[in-house]
């Protein structure tokens, strides 16, 4: 057995696209897909508006924040959020108090998960 760390200590600081307390500590690296990595945004913490290079998933895992995409309203996420980005598509995050999410680029995703509207719709 081997014991790995991904905690914001091992990452590295981002500030690519007016990004603030921003660390990535990468988790799987390969050289055609999937990459899967940890994004600690810290108080105030933002990820700068970008486009997705390939398909985003964003799982929070702790904390809170809003996510934002094209011209759409800001959305509240905390941790169980799933957000997904499709490739080329604008987007931003931002938090207050922190936010840690695991991040997965993948040039196909088979996500099964259910959509929180349908979630809604069903109570």
């Amino acid at each position: 057995m081997i014991v790995y760390s991904f905690a914001k200590e091992a990452g590295k600081s981002i500030d690519a696209f007016g990004s603030q307390q921003l660390y990535m500590s990468r988790i799987l690296t390969e050289a055609v897909s999937p990459q899967v990595g940890c994004m600690h945004l810290g108080v105030n913490g933002l990820i700068g508006w970008h486009q997705a290079p390939i398909p985003q998933l964003f799982l929070v895992v702790s904390g809170e924040g809003w996510v934002r995409a094209g011209e759409e309203a800001e959305i509240s996420v905390s941790a169980s959020s799933a957000v997904y980005w499709d490739k080329g598509e604008w987007h931003e995050t931002r938090t207050e108090k922190g936010l840690t999410a695991i991040v997965i680029e993948a040039e196909n995703m088979g996500l099964t998960m259910p959509i929180v509207q349908e979630i809604l719709e069903r109570r």
